[in-house]
C-alpha cells in the first residue's frame, strides 16, 4: 500500500516580545534615558556605583546606589532610589532618596518617540552619583560629615526624546531641575547617547559574542541655571560604554567618563549590574 505523504509540521512564529527581545536591547547608558519602559508589572533590581577621580588632588569617592524599577502599566514606569557616598579622607554616608517616574503618551513606536520624566529628590550636599548633571560649576568638597547635615528638596523634570537611526537607538534628553529648599534659579542639564539594537550573530553558548558583549557611547554635562545660562562653566563628560549580557535576565555594564572642563573631574568610572526579577 502507498504511504500517505506526511504533512510538514508548520514553523510557529515568535511571540512579538520574543522576537523583540532576540533582535532588540535596551540601551545600556547610565545618565541617558530612551523611551525603553518596563513591561507591565515587570520589576528590576539594579546596583550601580560611581567612582569620580577629582581634580586639585581631592579625595578620590565612590557613590553607589540601588534602583528598585517597576512597571506600573506599559506606558509608566517608576523607580526608587538609595544612594551614598564613602570617600578616601573625608568621610561617608547616606546621601539621601529619589522616587522617578517615565510617561510615553504614544503607545506605538514612532520615527521620534517622546517621554515625559518627573522626580522628586530628598538628598543631601554630599550626593555624588551623578545620575545627571544640571547647573554650573564643580561638586562640593566640603568634608562629608558637614555636608550630609543639608538636605534638600527637588524636582526634576527631562524631555526625552529618542528613535531608531537603521540599527541603533539615538537618545536626547534635556533636563530641568528646581531645587526646592533655596532660591537657585532653575538649573539645566543635558544627555545624549547612540548604541546598537539588533544584536550581532552568535551560538547561545556563546558569551562573549557580539549578541552578549556591545558597546554604546554618551556624553553629558550642565547648561547653567535660568539666572546664568551657559555651558561654559559647568561639568561636562564624554563616555564610551560597554555592556554585557551575562543571560537573558541580567546584565553588568560599565563607562568611563572623561571630564572636558576645569569644573569636572578627571575621570568618571561607572559600573552596573541589573536583574529582571520578574
Amino acid at each position: 500500500m502507498p504511504t500517505p505523504t506526511q504533512t510538514p509540521t508548520p514553523i510557529q512564529p515568535k511571540a512579538a516580545g520574543e522576537a523583540g527581545r532576540e533582535s532588540h536591547r535596551e540601551p545600556p547608558y547610565f545618565v541617558t534615558y530612551d523611551h525603553s519602559l518596563e513591561a507591565r508589572h515587570e520589576f528590576e533590581f539594579e546596583v550601580l556605583s560611581t567612582i569620580g577621580v577629582p581634580r586639585n588632588n581631592e579625595s578620590v569617592y565612590a557613590a553607589p546606589w540601588v534602583e528598585l524599577e517597576f512597571g506600573v502599566t506599559s506606558l509608566w514606569t517608576t523607580e526608587v532610589y538609595f544612594e551614598g557616598v564613602t570617600t578616601t579622607s573625608d568621610g561617608s554616608g547616606f546621601t539621601g532618596w529619589r522616587w522617578e517616574n517615565r510617561f510615553r503618551p504614544l503607545k506605538k513606536e514612532h520615527r521620534v518617540n517622546p517621554l515625559l520624566y518627573f522626580e522628586y529628590e530628598h538628598v543631601n550636599e554630599a550626593s555624588r552619583i551623578q545620575k545627571e548633571i544640571v547647573g554650573s560649576g564643580p561638586i562640593d568638597f566640603a568634608p562629608i560629615a558637614d555636608l550630609k547635615s543639608e538636605w534638600q528638596h527637588e524636582i526634576e523634570t527631562k524631555l526625552i526624546l529618542s528613535g531608531r537611526v537603521h540599527s541603533w537607538n539615538v537618545s536626547g534628553n534635556f533636563t530641568l531641575e528646581k531645587n526646592l529648599t533655596t532660591d537657585e534659579g532653575i538649573e539645566f542639564g543635558y544627555a545624549a547617547g547612540i548604541a546598537p539594537l539588533s544584536a550581532a550573530e552568535g551560538g547561545p553558548n556563546c558569551r562573549l559574542c557580539g549578541s552578549r558583549v556591545y558597546p554604546a557611547f554618551e556624553i553629558y554635562g550642565g547648561l547653567g541655571t535660568s539666572k546664568e545660562f551657559g555651558a561654559k562653566d559647568a561639568r561636562h563628560y564624554i563616555a564610551p560604554i560597554v555592556a554585557w549580557q551575562v543571560t537573558p535576565k541580567s546584565t553588568i555594564k560599565a563607562s568611563v567618563g572623561f571630564g572636558l572642563t576645569h569644573a569636572s573631574d578627571h575621570v568618571l568610572f561607572r559600573i552596573a549590574w541589573g536583574r529582571e526579577l520578574f
